[in-house]
């Protein structure tokens, strides 16, 4: 592991005008995720995790605090510029797979490394390579309605892993998936994961999994505890 942390957040506040008074979300958080690192993201339902999750995908803004990736500070940059980060150092997995249904598995894959300007002869293979470690290789061609819903998410990890980048972001990914899938689909997405030495905050209800990861932290009040 790199002693310079993939994601650092600093004194994240996240508040939302409520009627007459004021929501307050996040109350000053402070992460350290170290490259290669898997943390458990754990938390009651509306303690703040997507919120969370969101800030350090640069998907939104907080009230107040930093975020940094790989040591560049990303809070005052231009949208263009945090679309470009996304694109590129970002990775995101969600409960649901948002795959596009009108593409095969392979093609959803590929088409996050072209908008990412790689071309198509590399984004194939990169595709192929990534398909493989999640054991769909004989699937590539499918499109989304031809595959389970765990062989669906396994695209959406793929697509998330394809642009090579340093911090991947999962909220709930296996919460839509009955108990034995959720286990398969999460041992598919810690190899894939530690093989491709990414670092990654992953938000789960799920304990049994999250005692599985490098670490656990838990959102609380609006602040963020050791697990």
């Amino acid at each position: 592991m790199s002693d310079s942390p993939s994601l650092q957040l600093e004194s994240i506040e996240r508040s939302f005008e409520q009627g007459t008074g004021r929501l307050e979300v996040l109350r000053g958080v402070s992460l350290s995720l170290n490259a290669g690192e898997i943390t458990a993201l754990v938390g009651p339902s509306g303690t703040g995790k997507s919120t969370l999750l969101h800030i350090a995908g640069l998907l939104e803004q907080p009230t107040d605090g930093t975020v940094f990736l790989d040591g560049q500070d990303c809070t005052e940059m231009d949208d263009t510029a945090r679309t470009t980060i996304r694109q590129t150092r970002l990775g995101f997995v969600y409960q649901f797979h948002h795959l596009l249904p009108e593409f095969s598995a392979e093609e959803n894959v590929i088409l996050p490394q072209m908008i990412a300007h790689v071309d198509k002869s590399s984004a194939r293979k990169r595709a192929g390579e990534l398909l493989e470690e999640v054991g769909l290789a004989e699937r590539r061609s499918h499109r989304p309605a031809e595959l389970s819903g765990g062989e669906q998410q396994r695209v959406a990890i793929a697509r998330a892993l394809a642009n090579r980048p340093s911090v991947l972001l999962a909220d709930e990914p296996t919460g839509n998936l009955d108990e034995g899938t959720a286990t398969t689909i999460f041992d598919v997405m810690m190899n894939v994961v530690r093989q491709q030495g990414v670092s990654a905050l992953i938000a789960t209800h799920n304990m049994d999994l999250a005692n599985r990861m490098d670490r656990i932290v838990m959102l609380r009040d609006g602040l963020l505890v050791d697990g």
